[in-house]
């Protein structure tokens, strides 16, 4: 491999959910910055369709689409995968970055239907666009999946740094993105046999811009990590772009960190 194209994703076609959000809009960035046939799927179908043409636009893409996407919808995610083979005869790279969870809460005072919500918005969402996906990349014999987990998927949060403002992690958030983690392994073990390679991201502090107003919040977070900041979106371009090109064919099962050394401690 030719170290000009070590990093190349051209001809690649590689699916992200949530590619508009907060972080999945750096993803995008970065995968449409080397050339990938590009597709953000996500709710907000305007938000989602300005992300996809201002990429193609910005990078001369001759396949960058979005298109309206719900995680939780088994109908509608299999027909955007029938959509995205018919439309590009294959499915190279799936990434699992959308989701959702319940409220902030004690775990006492969780109701079933709580935590149910904060389960199925994580690795319920991600089983279940993955279990859509992989019949397509069993087909082709090959395949690449990159779960975005999280650094509480890895460790418990620390209850000190919300103070007492009454807020908290949700135990059920963590509890998701651990078995996201598992989940990517049986993925790795699984299917690697079969060509289809998986990973998983577990990004560390990466607060969107309104938890940022918070400064003392912020100040708490930083104190945690040994690189003493949190997380920018930017962040993550390099470890996905690793991920999802040929540079990384040998790394399968792994879940990579990316949170300043946070779980390091």
């Amino acid at each position: 491999m030719n170290s000009n194209n070590l990093f190349d994703l051209h001809g690649k076609t590689v699916v992200i959910t949530g590619g508009a959000g907060y972080l999945g809009s750096a993803m995008s960035e970065a995968l449409a910055a080397y050339g990938a046939d590009l597709f953000v799927l996500g709710q907000n179908t305007q938000k989602n369709k300005n992300k996809a043409e201002t990429l193609k636009n910005r990078y001369g893409l001759s396949v960058c689409e979005s298109c309206s996407f719900d995680i939780a919808d088994v109908d509608r995610i299999q027909d955007t995968f029938r959509y995205i083979k018919e439309r590009t005869g294959k499915i190279d790279v799936l990434i699992n970055n959308a989701f959702y969870i319940g409220p902030s809460q004690k775990l006492e005072d969780y109701t079933i239907d709580n935590w149910n919500k904060g389960i199925d918005g994580t690795i319920n969402s991600v089983f279940r666009v993955t279990q859509a996906a992989l019949p397509y990349m069993l087909q082709q014999n090959s395949g690449n999946i990159i779960n975005i987990a999280s650094m509480y998927g890895i460790v418990s949060p620390d209850m000190s740094i919300y103070g007492d403002s009454g807020e908290n992690n949700p135990a059920n958030y963590g509890v998701g993105k651990a078995a996201i983690v598992q989940f990517t392994k049986y993925i790795a073990c699984v299917y690697g046999e079969k060509g289809i390679r998986s990973n998983a991201v577990s990004p560390g502090p990466f607060p969107n811009k309104e938890v940022q107003e918070m400064e003392w919040f912020i100040h708490n977070l930083e104190n945690k990590v040994p690189l003493k900041r949190i997380g920018e979106p930017e962040d993550l371009k390099g470890i996905i772009v690793f991920l999802a090109s040929d540079s990384s064919k040998y790394v399968n099962g792994q879940n990579i960190a990316v949170d300043g050394g946070w779980t390091a401690w």
